[in-house]
């Protein structure tokens, strides 16, 4: 039976689905995005189950991705998956810290922010899709 799971291809468009979805929430909701960080960062134990969590997924994203040069799509997962990593146990370790930079910066851009991720978000679905065949 031949192997029909294309890791790179889903993590890519389940990535960009929850990206896409979340930015649209942010747009629908001004100010969502700010609630939640300032829930997570009054909360140790939103912290570490957050942390957790993203920790759980950037691995996930990270081991099921080869490192291929010639396809860039693979190498781009394997990114965002350290990423998430790091950026799990920044949470989890200094998170009074990296809180305070977060809230700064999504006063400022929160509707810029919600654009990226949509813009990230739909580039990673399309991305995701077309690996499939």
């Amino acid at each position: 039976m031949p192997n029909t799971l294309d890791a790179t291809a889903w993590s890519a468009t389940l990535l960009g689905l929850f990206a896409v979805a979340a930015a649209i929430g942010a747009l629908r909701q001004p100010g969502a995005w700010r609630r939640m960080i300032d829930e997570i960062e009054k909360s140790p134990a939103l912290q570490l189950v957050s942390g957790f969590m993203e920790l759980f997924v950037g691995a996930a994203i990270y081991l099921g991705n080869p490192w291929v040069p010639s396809e860039l799509l693979t190498c781009v997962m394997k990114t965002i998956g350290g990423l998430m990593i790091i950026e799990a146990l920044a949470v989890m370790a200094i998170s009074d810290l990296y809180f305070q930079i977060w809230l700064k910066t999504l006063a400022a851009v929160h509707r810029g922010w919600a654009i990226v991720t949509l813009v990230l978000g739909l580039a990673l679905t399309v991305a995701g899709t077309m690996h499939f065949s």
